[in-house]
């Protein structure tokens, strides 16, 4: 099944959107990794329609990032056509993605995000007044539904490709879930085969081996990583093996990952400003580097408490000296 962008793989993998974690510089360590497409962070329509400058630096990438979508979310057909066409204009990403999907409570209070599912006519009405404002391919990403009641992902599916998607992503569990219980895998094989374009599941790939079991069991076009990718870009690399047949490759080792979070760290640093809040906005990616390494604890104690890349790069320095842990 043909998507409506180039890509390279046959079973492409895909960096979800997801805020404060899907910026410039991951998106590109994840490119490096093998991510066959990236998906900018959900962008407000509203912020981009007013032009606010804030907002549309979350839009910005380079080159290395294509194949990327720029999603959007809002409630107002006519504010995303608009934000839709500024993005087009602005930006030129290989695709725009609507956002149906997103369960945090500011986003759906006004209807945005998974709070659209509540009403396909405005589900539909968004979809082909984004379509009508833009020459890029158009793609959304949905739940399985608002809640149980109204839980019918192969029904929402079916309304946005007639109303002009031209590929999906489904996360099957409800809004009111939010990320409890698993993931419904079977909502995805059934999407899959119902809909004409291609379907991308995503939801519950926590390491490589899910990717894998992923396809089978669902036989999806596409895979999206999102949470299992935090601090462990080479999921992407490692899944890719299994679709093609070959041997996971090994985890990496502790100075491999030390590494891999500096040259992400420096990317942050060229991109986002060699200052303390790039710094400490930087934390949180270095918990999930050191995620499992012995004394791992007491590691990420202080790396919370850094204030500058380089603090993190002595911390990582004096952990390594024991060898025991640069071998692990």
């Amino acid at each position: 099944m043909n998507f409506p962008y180039r890509v390279a793989s046959e079973t492409p993998l895909f960096l979800a959107p997801m805020a404060g974690v899907s910026e410039s510089p991951f998106r590109q360590v994840c490119r490096g990794f093998g991510a066959d497409v990236v998906v900018s962070e959900f962008i407000s329509s509203v912020g981009i329609s007013l032009g606010i400058e804030r907002v549309l630096a979350e839009m910005r990438f380079e080159p290395v990032e294509r194949p990327i979508g720029i999603q959007i979310y809002g409630a107002d057909a006519g504010v995303m056509a608009k934000a839709a066409g500024m993005v087009t204009e602005l930006f030129a990403p290989d695709f725009v993605d609507i956002n149906f999907g997103c369960p945090v409570k500011k986003v759906v209070r006004n209807n945005g995000g998974s709070g659209c599912l509540k009403d396909m006519a405005l589900v539909g009405g968004i979809i082909r007044a984004v379509r009508d404002a833009t020459h890029l391919p158009v793609t959304v990403k949905i739940r399985s539904g608002w809640d149980d009641a109204q839980r019918d992902p192969v029904s929402i599916a079916l309304r946005c490709q007639d109303a002009g998607a031209q590929a999906l992503t489904l996360h099957p569990r409800t809004r009111t879930q939010m990320y409890h219980g698993a993931a419904n895998w079977d909502e995805i094989a059934a999407v899959a085969h119902a809909l004409d374009i291609p379907v991308i599941g995503n939801g519950d790939i926590r390491v490589a081996d899910d990717i894998l079991a992923m396809k089978r069991h669902t036989d999806c076009a596409g895979i999206m990583i999102a949470r299992g990718a935090f601090g462990n870009p080479w999921i992407f690399a490692q899944g890719r093996d299994l679709l093609a047949g070959r041997p996971n490759r090994q985890d990496p080792t502790t100075a491999e990952r030390f590494a891999a979070a500096l040259d992400h760290a420096r990317l942050a640093l060229r991109l986002q400003g060699d200052t303390r809040k790039t710094a400490i906005e930087f934390r949180k990616h270095l918990g999930w580097y050191t995620k499992g390494l012995p004394g791992g604890a007491e590691l990420r104690q202080r790396l919370f408490a850094i204030e500058s890349m380089a603090e993190a790069e002595a911390i990582f320095a004096a952990y390594l000296e024991i060898p025991a842990r640069a071998a692990a």
